[in-house]
């Protein structure tokens, strides 16, 4: 197949799937809304949970969240385009001032400073939980119940309790 043809099919086939998508969540694109999210076209998401202050939730356009956790009560959370949530994936802003004593340790909360940013292409995969301030890089991978405390590189994998890369993915992708 030629290269001109080839790329043509390709966007055929992004747009029907972004169409798709789009005309499938009318429900959750309302929900969204009432909610404060700012999303690009086509990005789906599916059943989420939020906590915390409206308008820190943006997700860029073909990013997929299935029914994750927000939680921003002390930062934004930010998807790039097609950025993927497996299921159940939480993103919490949030902590404690473990310091406190009784009622007040639960609200002794940061207001901000605990943003959670998914860049472009990276994939994190059902049941990870990604505790805020943390960056995960450009197209990388956090495994399936990976808990992330701290930044992850572009193309990598990381996986575990705490996660830590385990594999680079900079080499093994044909581009």
């Amino acid at each position: 197949m030629g290269g001109v043809l080839r790329a043509r099919l390709r966007g055929l086939i992004e747009q029907i799937v972004d169409e798709r998508l789009a005309a499938a969540l009318p429900a959750a694109e309302e929900r969204a809304a009432r909610a404060g999210y700012e999303r690009g076209r086509a990005a789906a998401l599916t059943e989420p949970l939020l906590w915390g202050p409206p308008g820190r939730v943006h997700l860029a356009e073909g990013a997929v969240v299935n029914d994750a956790l927000l939680n921003t009560e002390s930062g934004s959370i930010t998807v790039e385009q097609h950025a993927f949530f497996g299921h159940r994936v939480s993103v919490l802003t949030g902590t404690h001032d473990v310091t406190q004593r009784g009622t007040q340790r639960q609200r002794a909360v940061p207001s901000d400073g605990r943003d959670v940013h998914v860049e472009e292409g990276a994939w994190v995969g059902s049941g990870a939980i990604l505790l805020g301030p943390c960056r995960i890089g450009a197209h990388a991978v956090v495994a399936a119940g990976a808990v992330v405390t701290a930044d992850v590189a572009p193309e990598t994998v990381v996986a575990g309790v705490p996660a830590r890369p385990v594999r680079s993915l900079r080499d093994d992708v044909a581009r």
